[in-house]
């Protein structure tokens, strides 16, 4: 009874050995095969190496335009903010968006009950004050009279002279208060007019001719002026005529001119590129976080009215345009071959670089943006850079030094060191050589 299970044991544990000995055999094999497959690959990669391909462009002339791109709003030529100067509920409006007004036209009214009381008692002061005044001529004839009858009577030895003084002070009292009759008249005049101003301004027009951009009151809504005029409304003079206003790098803004031709892009109008002009640069600075930037003013012909205040553009202004030069793509500049390629003269490795080709760790064309030295005084731009490029002759790179020019951010001027026609290298062909 006690000698099957042992039996059983045993032929389990056989069983077992064997499958561990055939999963031993198929790991084995397939490192022997891998090892084998990356010895043959290495092998053959080691063949092929003297057998890269490139790819080439052909350095020809054509016309190079530097352009420096930026982002900016569009505005109207002469937008206006219409404001309320006196507190009080909106009785009326008269206008709404879009609308055209012209100069002098009734926009709004505001409540004019309090006003029109004041009013009425200004010119209430004004009569009291002018009868005040006929009072005060009327008692100063009689008082003159008077006093020269006093006169005449104090010589005859009629009168004490204490009675020609009295009269005369009577005269004199009569004399002032004419004057002070006439000022108080002039300050109740004064105040009428005032009350009759504050009245005007209860109807609010408008101060140009031109559109309405926004509403900003409805109704029976009150309006309160205390240190500030509220905005009842937006007025642009003419549509047909805007202002672009962008913020340039201060790495380009020294290239940015007054005149220079312009144009850009906006996003309701996808593809639709309109023509626009620099009107001025600005010489205050906006600073952010990490930028410097200074605002340049585009002029902009909106005849079409496809356009609108406050859309978002792209500008890209044309900082210089020369026909007839040496042109070379920018990743010509960019290239290097790998350390393996005879008379490369490029960085080990084996690996495209990427960097600037330019001797002596200095930077080469390829963006055509301006780098500031160390010393803070001196601006140094593609301009005044030397740059290499790579030949492809007999199959085989060979580095040449050139001076660059600028570029419009594909294709880099190239003034001297090639020739039209020169195959210069770009890239290296990923393809499978055979």
């Amino acid at each position: 009874m006690s000698a099957r299970p042992d039996a059983a044991a045993i032929l389990a544990e056989t069983k077992s050995r064997r499958r561990r000995a055939r999963i031993y055999q198929i790991i084995g094999v397939l490192l022997v095969a891998a090892i084998g497959g990356g010895v043959f690959f290495w092998r053959k990669k080691s063949s092929t190496t003297k057998g890269v391909r490139y790819l080439s462009a052909v350095a020809q002339v054509g016309d190079l335009k530097e352009t420096v791109t930026a982002t900016g709003t569009l505005k109207g030529l002469d937008s206006v903010d219409v404001g309320a100067q006196i507190s009080g509920k909106i009785t009326k409006i008269n206008v709404d968006f879009n609308d055209h007004v012209t100069v002098g036209q009734v926009l709004a009214e505001i409540d004019t009950a309090q006003l029109q009381s004041r009013v009425e008692q200004s010119k209430a002061q004004v009569n009291a004050a002018d009868a005040s005044l006929v009072l005060a001529k009327a008692t100063q004839a009689q008082t003159k009279a008077q006093y020269l009858r006093s006169v005449d009577l104090s010589q005859k030895g009629l009168i004490s002279s204490k009675d020609l003084d009295s009269a005369k002070a009577d005269a004199d009292r009569a004399s002032a208060s004419i004057t002070s009759a006439t000022a108080q008249a002039t300050l109740a005049r004064a105040s009428l007019k005032d009350a009759q101003t504050q009245l005007s301004y209860a109807v609010i027009r408008s101060p140009i001719d031109g559109m309405v951009l926004s509403r900003l009151v409805e109704p029976g809504q009150t309006v309160a002026a205390t240190m500030s005029a509220p905005i009842l409304f937006t007025l642009a003079r003419d549509l047909t005529q805007l202002r672009l206003y962008v913020d340039v790098d201060e790495a380009d803004v020294g290239k940015v001119k007054e005149g220079q031709a312009a144009s850009f892009l906006v996003d309701a109008w996808n593809g639709h590129s309109f023509a626009s002009k620099v009107v001025s640069v600005h010489n205050l600075p906006t600073t952010g976080q990490t930028v410097v930037t200074y605002q340049a003013v585009l002029s902009v012909d909106n005849s079409e009215r496809l356009l609108r205040p406050g859309m978002t553009a792209t500008a890209t202004v044309t900082t210089d345009e020369r026909k007839g030069v040496l042109l070379v793509p920018n990743a010509s500049l960019r290239f290097s071959p790998p350390a393996s390629a005879k008379g490369s003269g490029g960085p080990p490795g084996g690996i495209p670089f990427l960097g600037g080709g330019m001797p002596g760790g200095t930077r080469t064309g390829g963006t055509g943006a301006a780098t500031r030295s160390r010393t803070g005084k001196k601006v140094i731009t593609a301009a005044d850079s030397q740059g290499q490029v790579f030949l492809l002759e007999n199959g085989q790179p060979k580095r040449v030094v050139v001076e660059i020019a600028g570029t419009d951010g594909e294709r880099t001027e190239i003034k001297s060191g090639l020739s039209a026609g020169a195959q210069v290298i770009t890239e290296i062909d990923l393809r499978k050589a055979e």
